[in-house]
């Protein structure tokens, strides 16, 4: 007597749920990546129309009411002026030439107060780059 076997397993693999959740994911990553505001100082910046190609480490950034704030790794803080310098020196060391910080000054903040930022970073060779807005 001969008996045979009628359930058959079948190797089979389905893409389809797997391409589903990937698309879900998709659809789910592009939303939210929509509704994260970004740390951003509204700042009128002076215009210029010359451009750099220097990537900015960090960023420095001077309000109108003489305010600094630094952006450090996507955190925005706000600082004293006198808490700057040490704090670049515990981040990056001094006399390293490849540390470019980027400088956003509003428009109305008084020359000096962009110097003084300036002569912390020539003192510690860092390079600094001015922010402007294109005009």
């Amino acid at each position: 007597m001969a008996l045979k076997k009628r359930n058959k397993v079948n190797a089979a693999f389905s893409m389809s749920s797997m391409t589903d959740i990937v698309f879900l994911l998709l659809i789910f990553f592009m939303v939210t990546s929509t509704l994260i505001a970004p740390n951003a100082l509204k700042l009128l910046l002076p215009q210029s129309n010359n451009q750099t190609a220097a990537k900015a480490i960090t960023t420095i950034s001077i309000t109108s009411d003489l305010k600094y704030y630094i952006n450090d790794d996507n955190n925005l803080q706000s600082v004293k002026f006198s808490e700057i310098e040490p704090f670049l020196q515990n981040k990056f060391g001094s006399g390293n030439d490849d540390i470019f910080i980027s400088l956003h000054a509003d428009q109305s903040v008084p020359v000096n107060e962009v110097v003084k930022i300036m002569n912390i970073a020539r003192k510690n060779k860092y390079k600094m780059i001015l922010a402007t807005s294109p005009e």
